[in-house]
């Protein structure tokens, strides 16, 4: 089945930003696979392609330092990071179970 550009740049999307969200935790492609439920061997493709970008980097070293022979570990870039960062900042998430408190002005405007 192919997919559409479109369709794969919103499940790329859907990659950033949950790489966004475990930042600075490295994700193993199955992991990553399975958050935006979708097949290892096209997310893998899809982060190569992203690696590409500049957005991501493949990480294949454990923590002490042995090479991964199969597996590869991916965080998002600096430069990624940082504009996710910086829209975050300026759009933040708002969860609707969350009770925002009132102001002054909105009691008076209920008023």
């Amino acid at each position: 089945m192919k997919l559409s550009k479109e369709k794969k740049d919103k499940i790329a999307e859907q990659v950033l930003m949950h790489l966004y969200t475990s930042f600075p935790k490295q994700l193993f492609t199955s992991e990553v696979a399975k958050e935006v439920a979708r097949d290892e061997e096209f997310i893998k493709t899809l982060m190569f392609e992203l690696k590409d970008k500049n957005l991501v980097l493949a990480i294949k070293k454990n923590e002490e330092g042995k090479d991964f022979i199969r597996r590869v570990r991916w965080q998002l870039s600096g430069p990624a990071y940082q504009a996710y960062d910086i829209k975050a900042k300026e759009n933040p998430i708002v969860n609707p179970q969350t009770q925002v408190p009132e102001t002054s002005q909105n009691q008076a405007e209920k008023l």
